[in-house]
């Protein structure tokens, strides 16, 4: 049986209600407390403090604080009115002390489901609100990575349209440079026949002339044979169907290319690393075999000792194809389209493939018009 604590001291207000209970030399960790509208329990074996107030306290805000050798309990009455007893009238039947007893756990235990209730949804609703604050974030990252993306596609688009109008320039400008070149070879030409035909009248002129001043008449004609020589022909294409003027470009082209290779850059490479049809070749069998790099490497090579021969660079340009290097494969094929300048029928096929490499590459990069 538990003893009974009966010497505990309370004060009250209209409003508050003060309640000491002694401890009695127990610990404070072996007191249970239990508290509702209108019962009070503190349990400390072997004493046990039962309360039940003469009326109901409001459960949210009163307290209560273990020490000093007591339970101070600081309760708030739901009613401003005066107790003038702390018990209640029925304080002193067993059957009513039991009920309340019950009542009061099952309230503390309704109150302690709320309460775990409360809990549960608060920590759903955080657990929301951080999932919507991460979908946010998650949300503006892509929208900063979406534009990122598009102004670099922006600039590398401007960048690929200031290049292709400087290539249209710079084309412009060497279109009439060779024009101006031609028609000043065209003036020459025809300087040259004006002053050999007034060098041939000159000298008819001045045999006729002579032959009268011997014989006193004009002189019959000489009998005589022309002799026509014909100059060979590089290119099989019939004479009535050749483009002389772009053939000879393209022969002076070619001749210029075959005499850089003679030039040697480094002394300590090998014989066979200073010729570049060697290293073409060499960059050839590395493209065979898929190692595009060191493809790239040969070809590279041999464009710094021969910086004019157009297969060079158009071969580079598929390496870079294959390697997604596309603006590094529109600029090679560009090149090698300048060294196949004029276009004549026998660098057709050259021309061809740095065209086609060069609109696939325009066509990986979406730029459908400029690879049509």
């Amino acid at each position: 049986m538990p003893l009974v604590v009966k010497d505990y001291s309370w004060e009250e207000t209209d409003v508050m209600v003060w309640i000491t209970v002694p401890l009695k030399g127990v610990k404070s960790n072996k007191v249970d407390i239990t508290s509702c509208e209108n019962y009070l329990k503190v349990s400390y074996p072997p004493y046990l403090f039962e309360c039940l107030l003469a009326a109901a306290v409001d459960c949210t805000k009163g307290s209560a604080q273990v020490g000093n050798g007591a339970v101070t309990f600081k309760l708030y009455k739901k009613e401003a009115v005066l107790w003038y007893s702390l018990q209640h009238p029925d304080a002193e039947n067993k059957e009513v002390m039991k009920m309340k007893r019950e009542e009061a756990q099952e309230e503390i235990r309704n109150r302690l489901e709320e309460q775990s209730k409360e809990i549960a949804e608060t920590k759903r609703q955080h657990e929301k609100l951080a999932i919507n604050e991460m979908m946010k974030l998650e949300e503006e990252e892509r929208s900063r990575i979406s534009e990122i993306k598009e102004s670099e596609r922006q600039k590398a688009t401007e960048d690929l349209e200031r290049w292709k109008e400087e290539q249209k320039l710079l084309a412009a400008k060497e279109k009439e440079r060779m024009l101006e070149a031609q028609k000043q070879q065209v003036e020459a030409e025809k300087e040259r026949d004006r002053e050999d035909r007034k060098k041939q009248r000159k000298a008819r002129s001045a045999n006729i002339f002579e032959k009268q001043s011997k014989d006193g008449a004009a002189p019959p004609r000489d009998n005589g044979k022309i002799v026509v020589k014909h100059t060979p022909r590089v290119f099989p294409t019939p004479g009535r169907e050749s483009q002389s003027e772009q053939e000879e470009e393209w022969l002076r082209k070619q001749a210029e290319a075959k005499r850089s290779i003679e030039l040697s850059l480094d002394a300590d490479l090998k014989e066979e690393e200073k010729n570049p049809q060697w290293l073409q070749d060499k960059g050839n069998s590395f493209f065979a075999s898929g190692d595009y790099k060191a493809a790239i490497n040969a070809y590279t090579h041999a464009i710094r000792m021969t910086p004019k021969l157009p297969a060079l660079y158009s071969n580079r340009a598929a390496c870079h194809l294959k390697l997604r290097n596309f603006f590094k494969c529109i600029e090679d094929c560009s090149k090698a389209m300048d060294l196949l300048f004029p276009a004549v029928p026998q660098n057709a096929s050259s021309r061809c493939k740095a065209l086609v490499r060069r609109g696939t590459a325009f066509c990986e990069l979406e730029l459908y018009v400029e690879g049509e």
